[in-house]
């Protein structure tokens, strides 16, 4: 099975910078929002299909953000690269709320959520285990005023808790990776796989969560 790892942290953190030590070929990087990395390289983000511009009076913004997820998960299969970045992933809950914020009722926020879940299921279960997928996520403030993974509405919160979803979440502070919580985040590792806080290189965590689960690097 492949492995989904949640990386989280506010904007301006050291999130997206992490990939810096990554070369081509060793990571795919899904950008949901932006359109370059914020630091020099030959890596080179691909973009979620514009399925607005193809919208008929047929189509409706479930069924245009059912086919952007549809389009996630095919590309993570067939990726060569045995790593994935899905760069900005709390942006697929935000703008397809934006999307369908005309629709009444409550109907669109299980919809949002289920896919997002969807989503984290979807890697759980693919039949490749020397994959890693990271979800590179915004921060929001719980009520015990602790970092946790930024969501839309309170059904991911109350009835599913995404963290609960991996087994790694690493918290991105002022360039360093924290990896268990300590009060202010909901960071978690495996016993043994990193200290207490590291550097915010996704290359070196990728290579530390491979050698920690005797996965290979060939995808």
């Amino acid at each position: 099975m492949a492995l989904p790892v949640l990386i989280i942290g506010k904007s301006g953190e050291g999130k997206t910078y992490s990939l810096k030590n990554f070369q081509p070929g060793e990571v795919g990087i899904i950008s949901v929002e932006k359109n370059r990395l914020p630091f020099r390289s030959e890596l080179k983000p691909v973009r979620i299909p514009n399925y607005e511009k193809q919208m008929t009076e047929a189509n409706t913004y479930a069924q245009v953000n059912a086919a952007k997820y549809a389009w996630i998960e095919r590309t993570i299969e067939k990726a060569a690269a045995p790593s994935i970045v899905i760069d900005d992933s709390q942006y697929l809950m935000a703008n397809e709320l934006f999307d369908r914020s005309g629709e009444r009722g409550y109907d669109k926020f299980t919809d949002i959520a289920k896919n997002f879940r969807n989503l984290i299921h979807f890697v759980n279960e693919l039949e490749d285990e020397n994959k890693i997928v990271y979800f590179l996520h915004h921060t929001e403030s719980d009520g015990d005023n602790r970092e946790k993974c930024k969501t839309i509405g309170k059904m991911l919160d109350e009835k599913l808790c995404v963290e609960g979803c991996f087994n790694i979440v690493l918290f991105c502070q002022n360039h360093e990776f924290y990896t268990q919580g300590n009060g202010m985040s909901t960071a978690k590792s495996p016993e043994g796989m990193f200290e207490q806080k590291i550097p915010n290189d996704l290359k070196a965590v990728d290579t530390a969560i491979r050698e920690y689960y005797g996965m290979t690097g060939d995808g």
